[in-house]
């Protein structure tokens, strides 16, 4: 799995624990494969990902899912500004790319 958010990919980016999972950071209608494609997703722990809690957990915690794509759409603009566009070009194109920004 390669991430954007994290060289960790074989622990859980909320809880520590050895895990086989990923989440990806960005989904939706055409988007997941964008994500998928870009690195925005993150490793995580089942517990984390669906079977814990609800505060525990980043599936329907709405907090959570909002969080994530703030940090997913950061991390994806970070890479770009890296690359030399500015922060308005690589937010620009963000949004291009997934149709909104979150932020």
């Amino acid at each position: 799995m390669e991430s954007i958010l994290t060289t960790y990919t074989q622990y859980c980016a909320f809880c520590g624990t050895p895990c086989y999972e990923e989440h990806h950071l960005l989904f939706g209608k055409g988007i997941r494969p964008l994500a998928e494609a870009d690195g925005i997703k993150l490793p995580i722990c089942n517990k984390c990902h669906t079977s814990g809690k609800v505060n525990e957990r980043i599936h329907d915690n709405v907090m959570a899912e909002k969080l994530s794509k703030f940090c997913g759409q950061l991390a994806w603009e970070k890479r770009k500004v890296a690359e030399g566009f500015t922060e308005e070009q690589a937010r620009e194109m963000f949004r291009r790319r997934y149709g909104r920004s979150y932020l």
